[in-house]
């Protein structure tokens, strides 16, 4: 019995005193957990110190656009505005106009843009060009509106270089994203059937919300717009596009002039149906139907087909390739032309009586 108390007394002395010890290591202020010491940074790589550098000298000039759709309450038969999407944008000039794509304001009411210092104004429709998805809008800053993004070149862009996109994908304000220019002179389908040729592919991170902002290269100027993803999933997948700002340079200054876009005028009628049909008989290209007169076609010596008395059409000239691209239908002679701005000069590159030709044209302002 002695033996047996004394065990039990020695296992409830040893349970206290490791309860107590336990009690004390938790509780005692002197051996709480301290925080880790933070190990030097040191200073940014220089990579690091550019992207850096021009995300806060370009965001101010980034915009978030919410758009409103119109619709009519069942119950009291009121039109209501709602929200309907959001996109991005960019402040153009100082006059307030803001560039975005036209896709993120087609088919809305209104439209209200939000500011990187926190301002909310409404917008106004100034102009759209769908065939290139590029819209204006302008906003009321007062004498405070945002500073111009600067504009760069998209014609010397080389695939490689370093590239950044700003804008507000899935509602996340000012997200940036970077990565390189992956291809040139890409051509998507548009929702409406129609494609936008000669755009800049990237591999920056473009997702829902950011179309309409802007591509920047690494001297901190406005290489494009971005407007599209290429993915399955409706996320980013690795290859975006964007309208070059060569074209946007064009465009632009026309919308905010007139509210819509004119091409270079060469001054001929043609019709992919006519030239379908010669391309059946082994002559591709855009057969040439009409040349009107005192324009920059018919100053250059363009030829018209005519149309014999059994009603046969006779080819004048096939326009096979505008300098140095090719041309098979009408869409890639659109395309072509729309390359160079009004009063560019030209070499045409006809087939006349089944022999090629060049004949040289200065194009003209839009009619």
């Amino acid at each position: 019995m002695f033996r047996f108390a004394d065990r039990w007394r020695g296992f409830f002395v040893g349970f206290l005193a490791a309860s107590l010890g336990a009690f004390l290591i938790l509780e005692a202020p002197w051996r709480a957990p301290e925080p880790r010491q933070i190990a030097p940074r040191g200073e940014l790589a220089p990579q690091e110190e550019t992207t850096i550098a021009l995300f806060e000298a370009t965001r101010g000039s980034v915009v978030s656009i919410t758009t409103e759709a119109r619709v009519l309450n069942p119950w009291s038969r009121r039109a209501v505005d709602v929200p309907r999407g959001t996109g991005s944008g960019f402040v153009w000039d100082d006059r307030g106009h803001i560039v975005t794509n036209n896709h993120v304001i087609k088919g809305a009411s209104g439209a209200r843009v939000r500011l990187a210092d926190g301002r909310e104004l409404s917008a106004q429709l100034i102009g759209t060009a769908p065939e290139h998805d590029l819209a204006v809008l302008r906003i009321d800053a007062g004498f405070d509106t945002p500073p111009a993004m600067p504009v760069g070149e998209s014609g010397t862009l080389r695939v490689g270089q370093s590239v950044l996109a700003i804008g507000n994908p899935f509602g996340l304000d000012w997200t940036l994203t970077t990565g390189i220019v992956s291809a040139l002179d890409r051509e998507i389908p548009t929702q409406d059937g129609g494609t936008i040729a000669g755009l800049v592919q990237t591999d920056a991170a473009i997702n829902p919300g950011n179309s309409g902002g802007p591509l920047i290269d690494s001297a901190g100027r406005l290489i494009g717009v971005n407007t599209a993803i290429f993915s399955p999933s409706g996320s980013s997948a690795g290859i975006g596009f964007a309208v070059p700002v060569d074209i946007v340079n064009r465009v632009v200054p026309q919308l905010i002039a007139g509210g819509r876009y004119r091409p270079p005028y060469l001054g001929i009628r043609h019709s992919d149906r006519i030239n379908s049909l010669a391309a059946m008989q082994g002559l591709e290209g855009v057969v040439v139907l009409d040349v009107e007169p005192g324009s920059p076609a018919s100053a250059a010596g363009l030829r018209a087909a005519r149309q014999e008395a059994s009603g046969r059409l006779v080819p004048g000239d096939i326009i096979i390739g505008i300098d140095e691209r090719d041309v098979a239908t009408s869409a890639d002679l659109h395309d072509a032309l729309e390359s160079h701005a009004p009063g560019a000069n030209i070499t045409i590159r006809v087939l006349r009586d089944g022999k090629p030709m060049e004949l040289g044209a200065a194009l003209a302002e839009p009619q």
